[in-house]
């Protein structure tokens, strides 16, 4: 798909599957939805694009601290 890392034989790209779990926080109601999609494909996702990133902690307004990740 133009190009972009696909999951299987699926229509669907690493970064739609990403998507998808921010949009669905309820793992059931993303089975219910796409359920050609197993529990391996969203794995095998997470640690492509983890792959990606670089992490560092930046410091936040008021004091917070979080983990800022950044590839480029």
């Amino acid at each position: 798909m133009n190009g972009q890392p696909c999951i299987r034989n699926l229509r669907l790209t690493v970064r739609r599957v990403i998507e998808l779990l921010a949009t669905y926080p309820d793992q059931e109601e993303l089975r219910q939805e796409f359920p050609e999609l197993e529990d391996e494909d969203i794995r095998q996702a997470l640690i492509f694009v983890s792959s990606y990133l670089d992490d560092r902690i930046i410091e936040l307004p008021g004091g917070v601290r979080t983990r800022f990740s950044y590839h480029g």
